[in-house]
């Protein structure tokens, strides 16, 4: 006489939900390696930037295959689940896999070091936030030199200037 195996952790439902949570976290994954790996002002290894750089490479296409993989099993979890807390856990769970998917199209970078918008110059006579100890970044072109402080440029990593006529962008 065959029964009814009555083990949830066995079965189609089981199966999905692991498959859901293995994708979900796969996406997550991948999203959040490069932002763990990439810090400012912390030594990165040369293996650590090329895994960022595939990871960030691969992410836009990877976390749209994971987020319609995941829609599709989560719609077929959705129609079979009667309770309402399931449901709910089945968007809770579902919920960081889209923002991962926002996330990966974004450069967080630009979020973290904003470029200097309005740089003031003055000439070398009037500096006052420099001591003569700081180092600087500095452009000579066609007789118009100027200098970045790199405590300044740390922060920034990034100006546009025009030196001698001719537009630069320094970074730091």
């Amino acid at each position: 006489m065959a029964t009814k195996n009555s083990n949830p952790f066995l079965g189609p439902k089981a199966a999905a939900w692991a498959a859901l949570l293995i994708l979900v976290l796969l996406g997550l994954a991948i999203v959040l390696i490069p932002v763990w790996i990439i810090h400012p002002f912390k030594p990165q290894s040369q293996q650590g930037v090329e895994l960022s750089y595939a990871l960030r490479r691969w992410a836009p296409l990877l976390t749209i295959l994971a987020s319609v993989t995941v829609l599709i099993i989560g719609m077929w979890l959705w129609r079979g689940s009667r309770r309402r807390w399931r449901k709910a856990s089945l968007a809770i769970v579902i919920m960081p896999l889209f923002a991962a998917t926002w996330f990966a199209r974004q450069n967080h970078f630009e979020w973290m070091f904003k470029p200097l918008a309005n740089a003031a110059y003055v000439s070398s006579s009037e500096v006052e936030l420099i001591a003569d100890s700081d180092m600087v970044m500095a452009v000579e072109n066609n007789g118009e030199a100027v200098a970045y402080p790199v405590r300044v440029m740390a922060y920034h990593h990034i100006v546009q200037d025009v030196v001698g006529g001719t537009p630069v962008v320094a970074t730091y």
